[in-house]
């Protein structure tokens, strides 16, 4: 499965309006501004693009929510956060094709009759905020922001917004209330951001890749876009693959590709063609997929589904043979503890909850029954929380259990056994017993190991200090 690369053709210098402009640019702005915005709208929907930012939701449908017809401004916000660990594809628009992006925009906010556009962009992408701003401040002197762009009745205002660094801010809710200077906190829906969003005015929001796209469906048709990839996750999809790979960085592709030929064809395969133990799919939230169960697996919405996982941001992490896969989960619920707003009591306390029991299973200091008050934690904190953060954290938890069981279970510390009339000596707090007297089993706990007197004739338990 070949294509041409749509969203980051190999063009030395595309990042300036005039090479950009020399291949085209801009010239689906023209044509999209002497349509109806209703026109633009239903090219998008019958393209059958879905959103590029994890949720994979009908674009063109989401456009139709915004009102036609209201008092109020009309705001697009476009999502560049970009903070879930295994995903960079979008600074490479910001770096390679920012006008690409800034003319999506442009049509998009035409279509849905937006007057401002806000391109929210993690702070810690100071180099690539630079990137786009100079790009922006392009657009605007050649007459494609601002105020009747093209000479047509139509103006809209595009503003960098540079956010602090905060994860929560890659939810839409979040990000907005980040734009309009308060704490990014998530809010509760009903009511949704097409009725309600920026500073009350309907609100549109869309990832950068999604918006990408915009100008590629114009230009190529709705029709022939369609064909690109997965008949129902259609068009490239910018795939950036990290970890135990030859070749890492971000491939543009069709949907539908086999995960199998992203890694071996196109990232080069393991070093040292080491065994594959796990991937995970689409960003650290995704469900990770045991090595063996990769094939005939595909990198579309549709295919990662029926494997158990999702498609995510298309950003696939690859772990060898050798991996520590409790190493790695409990970096990643670090993160997520880290990241926790703390406005929801299940994702506040559950992250950190999780991170110390695994904590303790890296240190195999974890016994079975952590096992099972992991899972019961991550339960807890799924589909329990305003946004979904919580279930970015509780999902690898409980695929890494479902799937990888036996990692957890060699780094249970061992009961020690001792024949009953054996004398048990420890030093430090006083003894715990619990049992069945002289004929069951009676279990000692102290510090160190779980201590379990086998059943028989009663044995002394002696404690010093």
């Amino acid at each position: 499965m070949t294509m041409e690369p749509l969203i980051l053709p190999p063009v030395p210098g595309l990042r300036g309006i005039d090479v950009y402009e020399a291949h085209g640019g801009y010239g689906m702005l023209r044509k999209a501004i002497a349509m109806k915005p209703e026109e633009v709208t239903d090219e998008v929907k019958k393209s059958g693009l879905r959103g590029r930012g994890g949720a994979c939701f009908p674009t063109g449908l989401k456009w139709t929510f915004m009102p036609k017809q209201t008092d109020k401004q009309k705001y697009l916000c476009v999502n560049g956060d970009e903070s879930e660990p295994g995903t960079f594809k979008d600074r490479q628009i910001f770096e390679l094709n920012p006008h690409l992006l800034i003319e999506g925009a442009v049509i998009a906010a035409y279509a849905m009759g937006v007057g401002t556009i806000y391109l929210y962009i993690r702070g810690e992408y100071n180099k690539w905020i630079a990137m786009v701003q100079k790009a922006v401040d392009e657009a605007y002197a050649r007459g494609y922001c601002g105020e009747s762009i093209l000479g047509s009745a139509f103006s809209t205002s595009f503003t960098v917004h540079r956010g602090a660094g905060a994860y929560i801010c890659g939810e839409e809710s979040s990000l907005m209330n980040s734009i309009e200077g308060e704490r990014g906190y998530p809010r509760v829906k009903p009511p949704f951001p097409a009725q309600f969003g920026l500073w009350g005015c309907p609100t549109t929001i869309n990832n950068v890749e999604t918006i990408a796209n915009v100008p590629v469906i114009l230009r190529l048709g709705w029709e022939a876009y369609s064909k690109i990839g997965h008949p129902k996750h259609p068009g490239p999809i910018l795939v950036g693959v990290s970890g135990h790979v030859n070749n890492p960085g971000v491939f543009e592709l069709p949907t539908g590709v086999l995960l199998t030929d992203i890694i071996h064809k196109y990232a080069g395969g393991v070093p040292g063609n080491k065994k594959i133990k796990a991937v995970i799919p689409g960003g650290s939230s995704t469900m990770i997929l045991r090595g063996e169960a990769l094939e005939g697996v595909t990198m579309d919405a549709e295919g990662l589904k029926a494997a158990g996982s999702s498609v995510g941001t298309a950003g696939l992490i690859v772990m060898d043979e050798d991996t520590d896969l409790i190493r790695v989960l409990t970096r990643i619920a670090g993160f997520y503890h880290h990241e926790s707003c703390g406005q929801c009591t299940p994702c506040r306390e559950g992250t950190g909850w999780m991170h110390k029991i695994l904590k303790r299973f890296e240190r195999c200091e974890a016994t079975t029954a952590d096992l099972d008050l992991l899972l019961e934690v991550a339960n807890n904190i799924e589909g329990n929380t305003i946004c979904a953060l919580g279930d970015a954290a509780a999902w690898p938890v409980q695929s890494m259990i479902k799937r990888f069981r036996e990692e957890f279970e060699k780094r249970v510390k061992p009961t020690l056994v001792i024949a009953s009339g054996t004398p048990v000596i420890a030093s430090g707090a006083p003894v715990i017993a619990s049992g069945g007297g002289a004929y069951g089993a009676t279990t000692t706990k102290q510090s160190g190991l779980p201590v379990v007197i086998a059943s028989g004739a009663a044995g002394a338990t002696k404690q010093s200090g």
